[in-house]
């Protein structure tokens, strides 16, 4: 029998409970509506969003698909005007034009400006920054390179917080062999494998950078601007290493994370979640990355509000497993700490 058909059901007998709805309103502070990441939302409507929403107990959305130009425009008339209070749509950067543009940081500030002015209550930085973006020299656009300070105190002073991915989980920088945890994943996506890595400070060499030079770039960044809010996507990037995100929310006031598309990492190190949420309870933000579907916030409200044990990641128990061969661990975490995941964190950073 081929792994690939190995399907096992497990046969544990421990409590089981399903959270329809959350137990506060929610505030999903990393989704996707647009292209090409929400592309199954972009041929429904502003009430069939509104339905799903209420539907799974979600007062508002962040819509991380805004672009810029007229796309961003039309993005924001599209769901941020059409659901008032409901959705925020974050502006993007144009890294395509990086090649060819020798001032792209001052460029892409100005560009932030213009879609702050049109409505954007964000900006979304994605991980083409420190691994795929190049510079008219065609050397690789570093995470803390200074050209982009512009850019970043553009974001500071016009009071919009930085949602930054610069880097996946730390398997997909590893050889892609017999010990590689993600090997199923990496082989149905190949372009999420940043190998062969280079070695660290040798940005003149061929390969990705490593993972710590990403983690390492983007705390020298958040440190350098003390005065803009980053949201560290999926844990801060790191959601295997708690221990390093803490240092960078020690050191960095500025600085928090959202919990989107991570619970299959947290789920499985729930007294190390479940510490570091209590550590930081008003730097977490409530994110789910999956598009609003009802039945994917069912699985998120049941690792944060229960104790269940050994259960499934994805909605379907019995399906292949997306990400790793493990199951995850409920951190049933108190009214004090979920009212201010779900809601007030994202709240203080976002405007609706």
């Amino acid at each position: 029998m081929d792994l690939a058909t190995y399907l096992p059901r497990q046969r544990l007998r421990v409590p089981e409970h399903r959270v329809d709805r959350p137990r506060f309103p929610v505030i999903d502070a990393h989704n996707h509506l647009g292209q090409p990441f929400g592309k199954e939302w972009s041929e429904r409507s502003a009430s069939d969003l509104e339905a799903a929403m209420d539907e799974a107990g979600v007062a508002a959305v962040v819509d991380l698909d805004g672009g810029w130009g007229d796309r961003l425009r039309r993005e924001i008339a599209r769901w941020q005007d059409a659901l008032p209070g409901r959705v925020a749509v974050f502006a993007a950067l144009d890294y395509e034009r990086w090649a060819s543009d020798r001032a792209f940081g001052e460029t892409e500030a100005a560009r932030l400006r213009d879609g702050v002015a049109a409505g954007a209550r964000g900006l979304k930085v994605w991980k083409k920054l420190g691994l795929r973006a190049r510079d008219p020299g065609g050397r690789l656009v570093p995470v803390d390179d200074a050209r982009l300070d512009p850019l970043w105190a553009a974001a500071g002073e016009l009071g919009v917080p930085v949602t930054i991915h610069i880097a996946d989980p730390i398997a997909f920088f590893d050889p892609l062999d017999e010990h590689n945890e993600r090997w199923e994943e990496l082989r149905e996506n190949p372009d999420w494998h940043f190998w062969p890595t280079r070695p660290p400070g040798r940005p003149e060499l061929e390969g990705f950078p490593p993972f710590d030079e990403l983690i390492d770039g983007l705390e020298a960044v958040v440190a350098r601007h003390p005065g803009t809010a980053f949201i560290g996507a999926h844990v801060g990037c790191a959601a295997e290493d708690l221990g390093r995100v803490s240092t960078i929310l020690e050191r960095s006031p500025n600085f928090h994370v959202d919990l989107a598309a991570r619970i299959a990492e947290l789920g499985r190190q729930p007294r190390t979640a479940r510490a570091f949420i209590e550590r930081w309870p008003d730097r977490v933000l409530f994110g789910t990355d999956m598009g609003p579907d009802p039945a994917w916030y069912r699985v998120y409200y049941r690792f944060l509000e229960t104790a269940d044990e050994s259960f499934a990641y994805d909605v379907d128990e019995d399906a292949a497993p997306t990400q790793g061969r493990w199951r995850i661990h409920g951190l049933e975490l108190p009214d004090e700490l979920l009212r201010r995941v779900y809601r007030d964190n994202a709240l203080r950073l976002i405007r609706f």
